[in-house]
């Protein structure tokens, strides 16, 4: 382990206190709808309008928990129709439940976070065709600096089904800019690194976000969302839907969003 000085921890402990001392327990609510659902660039409702909402919880010690979903289609997507009903199967799982929980402290000028993540897809079927549960866990570590934020996921199970993927990855960083008048521009990149696959499966993706606040906890925002993600139809096929096999979830595209929170 390496020496860590008593002013230096002194320090941070100074600067924890004071986070706590400036904050309180807090909760908050939102539900909205996107023109269509992409997670880490990739398109998870078929190109089609999705339905969100969650809840989070936050204490004045730094501590959080809370809970977001979604409506998808990726999973009944991923079946091939012919083979499924040969099978009798009926490869299901409409909706997306994440869970999160972690913990908030600053260290100087520096804002962290660090926390584990439970994509929980209800009901789901997808070890049927794929051998693996969708059902995914990570923990992850942030840090904020001023306008720019940089994160790191690393995925303590498989990845979203794909069979041999435990150690997968994600970094991503964004630049939050405050343009005046309730608007935000938010350039964003990241590099999904999925163990096992590389380069097959991996790739960055791409992200311009224009925010607007409303006011009165109503928001809109216009997102325009690139990868360089390629269509793999070998098993384990990924970015492909065999049922849907014209969409291409990996195309560039533009999503507009609007969102509620109370």
């Amino acid at each position: 382990m390496k020496h860590v000085s008593k002013i230096v921890l002194a320090l941070a402990v100074i600067s924890t206190a004071a986070f706590a001392e400036e904050s309180k327990d807090e909760s908050s609510f939102n539900i909205g709808v996107v023109s269509q659902y992409r997670y880490r660039g990739i398109g998870q409702t078929r190109g089609k309008p999705a339905l969100q909402g969650g809840a989070d919880f936050s204490s004045a010690s730094g501590f959080y928990i809370g809970t977001w979903g979604s409506t998808i289609n990726w999973i009944k997507d991923s079946s091939d129709p012919a083979a499924a009903t040969s099978a009798g199967q009926s490869v299901k799982g409409p909706v997306e439940l994440d869970i999160y929980g972690g913990y908030k402290f600053q260290v100087g000028d520096l804002d962290l976070d660090v926390g584990y993540l439970r994509y929980q897809y209800l009901g789901n079927t997808l070890a049927d065709i794929s051998g693996a549960n969708a059902n995914t866990n990570e923990l992850y570590g942030a840090l904020t600096a001023g306008l720019f934020t940089a994160k790191y996921s690393h995925s303590t199970s498989n990845l979203f089904g794909t069979p041999d993927t435990k150690g997968s990855s994600y970094l991503e960083a964004s630049i939050n800019f405050d343009l005046g008048n309730g608007y935000t521009l938010v350039p964003h990149v990241g590099r999904q690194k999925v163990a096992n696959y590389t380069p097959t499966l991996s790739y960055t993706d791409v992200a311009l976000t224009l925010n607007k606040d409303l006011g009165k906890g109503l928001s809109v925002s216009l997102a325009a969302i690139s990868t360089n993600a390629k269509q793999v139809t070998s098993t384990p096929a990924a970015y492909y839907f065999p049922s849907q096999p014209s969409y291409n979830p990996t195309k560039s595209t533009a999503v507009l969003g609007l969102k509620y929170t109370f």
